[in-house]
Protein backbone atom coordinates (compact mmCIF):
# COMPACT_ATOMS: atom_id res chain seq x y z
CA UNK A 1 0.00 0.00 0.00
CA UNK A 2 1.41 3.57 -0.85
CA UNK A 3 -0.33 6.57 1.36
CA UNK A 4 -0.43 10.33 -0.04
CA UNK A 5 -0.39 11.74 3.50
CA UNK A 6 -1.18 12.00 7.03
CA UNK A 7 -2.79 14.81 8.96
CA UNK A 8 -1.98 14.49 13.01
CA UNK A 9 -4.42 16.49 13.88
CA UNK A 10 -7.93 16.45 12.20
CA UNK A 11 -11.47 17.81 12.59
CA UNK A 12 -12.60 18.10 9.06
CA UNK A 13 -12.57 14.27 8.05
CA UNK A 14 -14.95 13.13 10.98
CA UNK A 15 -16.43 14.10 14.70
CA UNK A 16 -14.24 15.90 16.83
CA UNK A 17 -10.65 15.40 17.18
CA UNK A 18 -9.12 12.81 15.16
CA UNK A 19 -5.83 11.93 12.64
CA UNK A 20 -6.29 10.83 9.10
CA UNK A 21 -4.52 8.61 6.71
CA UNK A 22 -4.70 9.21 3.06
CA UNK A 23 -4.16 6.30 1.03
CA UNK A 24 -2.79 6.43 -2.50
CA UNK A 25 -5.01 5.23 -5.39
CA UNK A 26 -8.17 5.70 -6.43
CA UNK A 27 -9.64 4.33 -10.58
CA UNK A 28 -13.09 6.69 -10.12
CA UNK A 29 -11.54 10.27 -10.97
CA UNK A 30 -14.66 12.22 -9.71
CA UNK A 31 -14.93 15.73 -11.84
CA UNK A 32 -13.03 18.35 -9.30
CA UNK A 33 -12.45 15.66 -6.38
CA UNK A 34 -10.58 17.49 -4.06
CA UNK A 35 -7.97 14.98 -3.71
CA UNK A 36 -6.92 14.46 -7.65
CA UNK A 37 -2.89 14.51 -6.27
CA UNK A 38 -4.06 10.84 -4.68
CA UNK A 39 -5.11 9.25 -8.05
CA UNK A 40 -1.95 7.53 -9.05
CA UNK A 41 -1.31 4.84 -7.34
CA UNK A 42 2.56 4.73 -8.03
CA UNK A 43 2.45 7.98 -6.81
CA UNK A 44 2.98 9.09 -2.98
CA UNK A 45 5.20 6.88 -0.11
CA UNK A 46 5.17 3.60 0.48
CA UNK A 47 3.26 2.39 3.92
CA UNK A 48 6.03 1.10 6.01
CA UNK A 49 5.91 -0.83 9.37
CA UNK A 50 7.84 2.03 10.70
CA UNK A 51 5.32 4.80 8.80
CA UNK A 52 2.29 2.64 10.26
CA UNK A 53 4.21 2.73 13.97
CA UNK A 54 4.35 6.58 13.30
CA UNK A 55 0.67 6.79 13.10
CA UNK A 56 -0.46 4.18 15.41
CA UNK A 57 1.27 6.50 18.11
CA UNK A 58 -0.37 9.53 16.80
CA UNK A 59 -3.75 7.69 17.23
CA UNK A 60 -2.47 6.84 20.88
CA UNK A 61 -2.99 10.46 21.85
CA UNK A 62 -5.56 10.37 24.82
CA UNK A 63 -7.69 13.45 23.13
CA UNK A 64 -7.67 11.51 19.89
CA UNK A 65 -11.44 10.03 19.60
CA UNK A 66 -11.14 9.12 15.66
CA UNK A 67 -8.93 7.63 12.72
CA UNK A 68 -9.75 8.47 9.64
CA UNK A 69 -8.83 6.35 6.36
CA UNK A 70 -9.48 7.99 2.93
CA UNK A 71 -7.91 9.10 -0.17
CA UNK A 72 -7.42 7.62 -3.16
CA UNK A 73 -9.69 4.79 -2.61
CA UNK A 74 -9.19 2.89 0.94
CA UNK A 75 -11.60 -0.24 -0.71
CA UNK A 76 -9.01 -0.79 -4.34
CA UNK A 77 -7.49 -3.87 -4.62
CA UNK A 78 -4.30 -2.45 -4.00
CA UNK A 79 -5.02 -0.56 -1.04
CA UNK A 80 -7.00 -3.79 0.86
CA UNK A 81 -4.62 -5.87 2.97
CA UNK A 82 -2.90 -2.46 4.35
CA UNK A 83 -5.95 -0.91 5.50
CA UNK A 84 -7.37 -4.29 6.68
CA UNK A 85 -4.29 -4.49 8.69
CA UNK A 86 -4.53 -1.36 10.05
CA UNK A 87 -8.12 -1.31 10.97
CA UNK A 88 -6.86 -4.50 12.97
CA UNK A 89 -4.18 -3.25 14.21
CA UNK A 90 -6.38 -0.47 15.65
CA UNK A 91 -9.34 -2.64 17.15
CA UNK A 92 -6.75 -4.50 19.23
CA UNK A 93 -5.09 -1.70 20.31
CA UNK A 94 -7.89 0.49 21.08
CA UNK A 95 -11.11 -1.33 21.06
CA UNK A 96 -14.26 0.87 20.91
CA UNK A 97 -12.26 3.63 22.36
CA UNK A 98 -11.42 5.08 19.32
CA UNK A 99 -13.84 5.33 16.36
CA UNK A 100 -12.71 4.46 12.98
CA UNK A 101 -14.65 6.20 10.03
CA UNK A 102 -13.44 5.23 6.07
CA UNK A 103 -14.29 7.58 3.03
CA UNK A 104 -15.18 5.04 0.16
CA UNK A 105 -16.74 5.76 -3.62
CA UNK A 106 -18.35 2.76 -2.95
CA UNK A 107 -21.76 2.46 -1.68
CA UNK A 108 -23.07 0.17 1.11
CA UNK A 109 -25.49 -2.01 -1.22
CA UNK A 110 -22.35 -2.43 -3.63
CA UNK A 111 -20.00 -3.65 -0.52
CA UNK A 112 -22.85 -5.55 0.62
CA UNK A 113 -24.13 -7.21 -2.44
CA UNK A 114 -20.61 -8.14 -2.72
CA UNK A 115 -19.38 -9.21 0.46
CA UNK A 116 -19.31 -12.91 0.14
CA UNK A 117 -16.23 -14.51 -2.46
CA UNK A 118 -16.36 -18.18 -3.19
CA UNK A 119 -13.51 -20.42 -2.76
CA UNK A 120 -14.91 -23.45 -4.21
CA UNK A 121 -16.50 -26.94 -2.51
CA UNK A 122 -19.25 -24.38 -1.13
CA UNK A 123 -16.99 -22.61 1.25
CA UNK A 124 -16.46 -18.64 0.91
CA UNK A 125 -15.41 -15.89 3.13
CA UNK A 126 -15.47 -11.83 3.77
CA UNK A 127 -14.18 -10.07 1.27
CA UNK A 128 -11.24 -8.15 2.49
CA UNK A 129 -13.80 -4.93 1.46
CA UNK A 130 -16.77 -6.46 3.85
CA UNK A 131 -13.66 -7.18 6.53
CA UNK A 132 -12.47 -3.43 6.50
CA UNK A 133 -16.35 -2.43 6.80
CA UNK A 134 -17.11 -4.53 9.86
CA UNK A 135 -13.89 -3.02 11.60
CA UNK A 136 -15.42 0.87 10.97
CA UNK A 137 -17.46 2.78 13.21
CA UNK A 138 -18.78 5.18 10.14
CA UNK A 139 -18.51 4.70 6.38
CA UNK A 140 -18.69 7.71 4.19
CA UNK A 141 -20.45 6.45 0.95
CA UNK A 142 -20.39 6.87 -2.50
CA UNK A 143 -18.57 8.76 -5.13
CA UNK A 144 -18.58 12.43 -5.03
CA UNK A 145 -20.55 14.31 -7.75
CA UNK A 146 -19.56 17.87 -8.64
CA UNK A 147 -22.80 18.53 -9.83
CA UNK A 148 -24.35 17.89 -6.09
CA UNK A 149 -21.50 19.43 -4.15
CA UNK A 150 -23.17 20.90 -1.07
CA UNK A 151 -20.88 22.93 1.14
CA UNK A 152 -22.67 22.69 3.84
CA UNK A 153 -22.80 19.24 4.49
CA UNK A 154 -20.97 17.76 7.52
CA UNK A 155 -17.77 15.23 6.36
CA UNK A 156 -18.81 14.64 3.09
CA UNK A 157 -19.18 16.76 -0.44
CA UNK A 158 -22.27 15.98 -2.27
CA UNK A 159 -25.78 15.22 -1.46
CA UNK A 160 -25.38 11.44 -2.78
CA UNK A 161 -22.91 10.49 -0.47
CA UNK A 162 -24.14 8.82 3.48
CA UNK A 163 -22.86 9.11 6.38
CA UNK A 164 -23.39 5.75 7.59
CA UNK A 165 -23.68 4.24 11.48
CA UNK A 166 -21.87 0.83 10.49
CA UNK A 167 -22.53 -1.30 13.89
CA UNK A 168 -26.52 -0.15 13.78
CA UNK A 169 -26.99 -0.68 9.96
CA UNK A 170 -25.48 -4.34 10.75
CA UNK A 171 -27.76 -4.85 13.45
CA UNK A 172 -30.86 -3.54 11.80
CA UNK A 173 -29.90 -4.95 8.51
CA UNK A 174 -30.66 -1.83 6.75
CA UNK A 175 -28.75 1.43 6.41
CA UNK A 176 -28.97 3.74 9.32
CA UNK A 177 -27.27 7.11 8.87
CA UNK A 178 -25.39 8.55 11.64
CA UNK A 179 -27.00 11.09 13.66
CA UNK A 180 -30.55 9.72 12.43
Amino acid sequence: MRYASVRSMDISNGDGIGISLFVQGCRFHCKNCFNESTWAFNGGKEWTKDKEDEFLKLADKQYIKRISILGGEPLADENLSGVLSLVNKIRRLYGNTKSIWLYTGYYWEWIMDNQFEELGNGYSRWTDQALIVSQCDILVDGRFIDEQKDLSLRWKGSKNQRVIDVRKSFESRRVVLHCE
